[in-house]
């Protein structure tokens, strides 16, 4: 009966470590496959994420994200939309991308509204496929006065 007992513990533990390794398997293939960039994914992109830091309201600011044809076949960049009317995307929208060209994508921001903020721009190439990038920062509230003239300083002028 302890034999019985033995070789059934035994072949218990064994199939519950299998099972961790399998799932300790599947886990790792899913980060793999995250991780890497799928074989139709032709559009590369510089950098997906810009931070403007701190910028003062009222003043309109853009950013130039690059990107270029990663893929073996050429294809247009059929439209770039942003997340809010507060954000303009401009691209040349007549372009082709060869394999291995260039292209620039313009991305204003007009900075009405004070505080933090985060806007995601979408953009749809290749038919079906699309990309994120996103633009970031902080908008600080601009004085509603200017600064009081220093009247010493006004005989310097003349």
């Amino acid at each position: 009966m302890k034999k019985w007992f033995t070789l059934s513990l035994v072949l218990l533990v064994g199939a519950s470590t299998q099972a961790q390794q399998t799932e300790a398997a599947k886990a790792t293939a899913n980060v793999q496959a995250v991780a890497q960039p799928a074989a139709d994914d032709v559009l590369v992109l510089n950098e997906e994420v810009f931070d403007f830091g701190k910028i003062p309201q009222g003043k309109p600011v853009t950013h130039v994200f690059s990107v270029s044809n990663g893929g073996k076949q050429a294809f247009k960049i059929d439209n770039v939309q942003a997340s809010c009317g507060c954000t303009t995307p401009e691209w040349d929208r007549e372009k082709t991308l060869n394999p291995g060209d260039k292209a620039n994508i313009t991305v204003g921001y007009n900075a009405a509204a004070e505080g933090p903020f985060t806007k995601y721009i979408t953009v749809m190439y290749n038919g079906s496929q699309t990309k994120m990038i996103t633009i970031k920062g902080e908008v600080w509230k601009t004085p509603a006065a200017s600064a009081p003239e220093k009247k010493e300083l006004g005989g310097l002028k003349d």
